[in-house]
């Protein structure tokens, strides 16, 4: 196969990373921009998700497609609840100091990891595609559901970005964002949007798992790249800013993949990594951030 083929897969690969990595990395945008969080524990909400995705696709009846859409459903909302739970009885006790949450956090990451080790088991367990479907190319054939990640990623993305945008829970979590002691003398209740936004933040990494463990495999152990991934992105991106976090996954997503395709998967983290250190010594507050 001659180079442009090789070149348009990888980026097909790396396109359906992006997406990926756009949903989880999102939900760590929110958490910090509005909470001012840093959630240590965004991995393990992940695995948690994908975990989660094999226990209901396991036990529900019929075809793939029925647990998948299951899966897709339930876990987010399971996710969103552990979160909640642990904002509730571990971060708000904390009265969301900086520091004191991000040891808490870590904590919460060995809690969870532990949890499904114990449950789950050590083993990585595939979960069924939807679907089959591949679509043949002149030079190749590739997998359908692998595009149907990215139009579902797009789509999610798109909502988020109307809730955040359009509704009035949306405008309440900015208000908060901007002026948490002014909202709360409006009458918004800070602790309960706190809640919300760390059970979304936790619902979009879950979200993601489940998009993309028929691709890979479950695994007690899967949150550590995606939470350094996010991180990076996030730190490119600008903290805080979600437009800035969809543009470095774009990037980061995309360059993983020809970099994986033409080298190795260790050199693309390796530069991902470089990246961030120059950002953060010539624009510390990333692309899109704002200066504090």
């Amino acid at each position: 196969m001659a180079f442009g083929p090789f070149l348009l897969l990888a980026l097909m690969e790396g396109l359906v990373m992006a997406a990926v990595l756009a949903l989880t990395a999102v939900g760590l945008s929110l958490v910090f921009g509005v909470m001012r969080v840093v959630n240590v524990a965004h991995g393990e909400f992940f695995m948690l998700g994908a975990v989660a995705a094999w226990f209901v696709t396991a036990f529900t009846p019929g075809p793939p497609v029925v647990g998948f859409v299951a899966a897709l459903v339930l876990c987010p909302l399971l996710v969103g609840g552990v979160a909640a739970l642990a904002d509730r009885l571990v971060l708000k006790r904390l009265n969301y100091d900086p520091e004191a949450t991000i040891v808490a956090t870590i904590g919460l990451l060995y809690i969870l990891q532990q949890a499904a080790l114990s449950l789950y088991g050590p083993d990585a367990r595939p979960v069924p595609a939807p679907f089959e479907w591949r679509i043949q190319l002149p030079w190749f054939g590739y997998s359908g559901y692998k595009l149907f990640v990215v139009a579902a990623a797009c789509v999610i993305l798109l909502a988020v970005w109307l809730f955040m945008t359009r509704s009035r829970a949306g405008l309440v979590m900015r208000a908060t964002q901007i002026d948490r002691d002014t909202a709360r003398a409006f009458g918004i209740n800070v602790d309960r949007v706190y809640a919300g936004v760390f059970a979304l933040g936790a619902g979009l990494a879950a979200i993601a798992a489940v998009l993309i463990v028929p691709i890979q495999q479950a695994h007690y152990l899967m949150g550590h790249d995606p939470l350094l991934l996010s991180f990076i992105v996030v730190i490119i991106g600008g903290l805080g800013s979600v437009r800035g976090t969809l543009v470095a996954a774009l990037l980061i997503g995309l360059s993983d993949g020809v970099i994986s395709v033409f080298y190795t998967p260790t050199l693309a983290k390796i530069l991902a990594t470089l990246f961030v250190a120059l950002v953060l010594v010539f624009r510390p507050q990333g692309l899109f951030g704002a200066k504090q």
